[in-house]
């Protein structure tokens, strides 16, 4: 709801919850479109570095590290309107958007070896569905999302669908498990069936020039302190106190982790990113295990938790925090200091690095893939180290060749389980025992938090119903109808939030419809029917 507070933004204060990519585009829309001075505009993280799950770290020494990577595609229409007012580091001249376009028509997704089995690349040109699972596969399409409620996606297929090339594609590229929402499989299916039709070769993947730090965190964070914005690393908020009237609602303190607290005034609002993916996360090393954290060591579970109790409609954190068996999975990133696996790949493959994107091997106990980005795929990486990344969905089984979960593994075993599926550990192992490789693996207890099966109103709007200053950020806020585990969506979100409270002229940008172009229902049809 608008309210007259926005003729007097020179004297509001806005404090962000979080310095994702949801709490960074805010913070740009708040100064560009809604005209709050930079400097009144907080950014208030608990950890001490920006970006959430866009981040990548480490140097030649120490190893380097990416948690994971978020697939980009041409139609991301909020994220890349909001790139478009990003200079590049690089070169200023030119925009984070146009950096990103031009790496991207030189370096072109097709992958051709996405699936793999006994050390051998699998034909991918059908996606292998039968009848039933085609038309259960159309039939989704068109089933409304609220008669799903919190079914499963296991609930819908039958079991052979998750032995089909489509389902090693689709559970690898998107981390879609069996018991994934089916809610959230209905959007993806409908938001990117454009898609659908080059899926088996990546193809329509984009990628940023580096990792998603460097390339869209760092300028973005340039771009908002030359504009004053304030960030406020290693500031932690606990708790959140509203006014809860009934016809308002007003946030009015926000409770550090410090016992400091920050009264809000008549004109100043709060933006709250609400449950993080990459939350409690913890990295290993070569000879050592990733440890597993829960929700004590979490700072935004345990905020939405705390405010959830004391309005319905600020959602309901427990579906998606309350079983971290089902949500966690574990990532590793290999730093190399030579280039024989990267070369063999390239010949294996047939891809030059950049181009091919994931590779999941089908056979492995924990359903690994991993993906070799352009190299450097950091500006501090020297030309003779090459890095790659990889994860693996099944973390509690014990590898085909390693006697342990991949929980259990060291990054050293991590890397020796995937030299066993590519029958290279011949090939391998002198590089190993020169010490010319590292390898750090992570624990993501939360990673597959967002797909949790859940109910309408679990997510809480964007803007609350009766809010006057105040809204939720992020992948666990509702967008209706967009795909949650994408950048677009956090981006969505804070147009949402800034356009909606407050009188910029703004309309938040219309989500791409594929699904009602018969170009790309066609294309999806003769793809699943291959």
């Amino acid at each position: 709801m608008k309210t007259e507070r926005n003729k007097n933004l020179k004297d509001s204060k806005v404090y962000i919850i979080g310095s994702g990519i949801a709490g960074l585009a805010s913070a740009v829309y708040l100064e560009k479109d809604a005209g709050v001075p930079g400097e009144n505009i907080h950014i208030l993280e608990k950890d001490l570095i920006p970006g959430g799950a866009t981040d990548g770290a480490g140097d030649k020494e120490k190893g380097f590290v990416v948690r994971g990577g978020r697939m980009q595609e041409m139609h991301y229409e909020c994220y890349w309107e909001l790139l478009s007012h990003i200079p590049s580091l690089e070169d200023p001249n030119i925009s984070v958007r146009d950096e990103s376009y031009d790496f991207n028509e030189r370096f072109v997704s097709n992958g051709q070896a996405r699936l793999l089995k006994d050390g051998k690349k699998l034909d991918v040109s059908s996606y292998g569905l039968s009848f039933e699972q085609k038309t259960d596969f159309l039939k989704l399409t068109y089933v409304s999302e609220s008669s799903l409620g919190n079914k499963r996606i296991e609930d819908w297929f039958d079991q052979a669908f998750f032995d089909t090339n489509f389902w090693y594609i689709w559970t690898s590229m998107f981390a879609f498990q069996k018991w994934s929402s089916l809610a959230e499989m209905r959007r993806y299916m409908k938001r990117f069936i454009h898609l659908i039709d080059g899926l088996p070769r990546l193809g329509g993947v984009m990628r940023t020039k580096y990792n998603q730090y460097d390339s869209v965190v760092r300028p973005m964070k340039k771009y908002l302190e030359e504009r004053g914005v304030k960030f406020e690393m290693g500031k932690e908020v606990v708790d959140i106190d509203f006014n809860l009237s009934a016809d308002k609602k007003s946030a009015t303190v926000l409770h550090l982790e410090d016992k400091t607290e920050i009264v809000l005034g008549k004109n100043d609002f709060v933006f709250i990113t609400n449950g993080s993916i990459t939350e409690s996360t913890d990295n290993g090393t070569w000879d050592t295990p990733a440890k597993l954290k829960g929700l004590e060591e979490s700072g935004s579970w345990s905020l939405w938790k705390n405010i959830a109790k004391k309005d319905k409609s600020f959602g309901n954190p427990n579906p998606f925090c309350d079983n971290i068996d089902l949500q966690k999975w574990y990532s590793f990133t290999a730093t190399m200091k030579d280039s024989t696996f990267l070369d063999y790949m390239e010949n294996f493959s047939g891809n030059v690095d950049g181009t091919g994107g994931l590779v999941t091997l089908t056979d492995s106990n924990w359903l690994m893939s991993f993906v070799i980005a352009r190299q450097p795929h950091f500006p501090n990486q020297p030309d003779g180290v090459k890095i790659f990344w990889g994860y693996g969905l099944y973390p509690d089984r014990k590898g085909n060749y390693i006697g342990k979960t991949m929980a259990e593994c060291t990054g050293a075993e991590m890397l020796e389980e995937l030299y066993y599926h590519l029958k290279i550990q011949d090939i391998m192992k002198p590089i190993t025992e020169a010490g010319k490789v590292n390898c750090i693996p992570v624990a993501m207890p939360f990673i597959d938090s967002l797909f949790m099966p859940r109910e309408i109103g679990d997510r809480p709007n964007v803007i609350s119903k009766e809010s006057t200053n105040f809204a939720f950020l992020g992948q666990f806020a509702e967008a209706p109808k967009d795909c949650v585990f994408t950048v677009e969506y956090s981006v969505r979100t804070a147009q949402m939030a800034v356009y909606g409270l407050f009188d910029t002229a703004k309309k938040v940008h219309p989500m791409y419809d594929s699904a009602h172009n018969p170009k790309y229902l066609l294309g999806a049809l003769n793809a699943i029917n291959r």
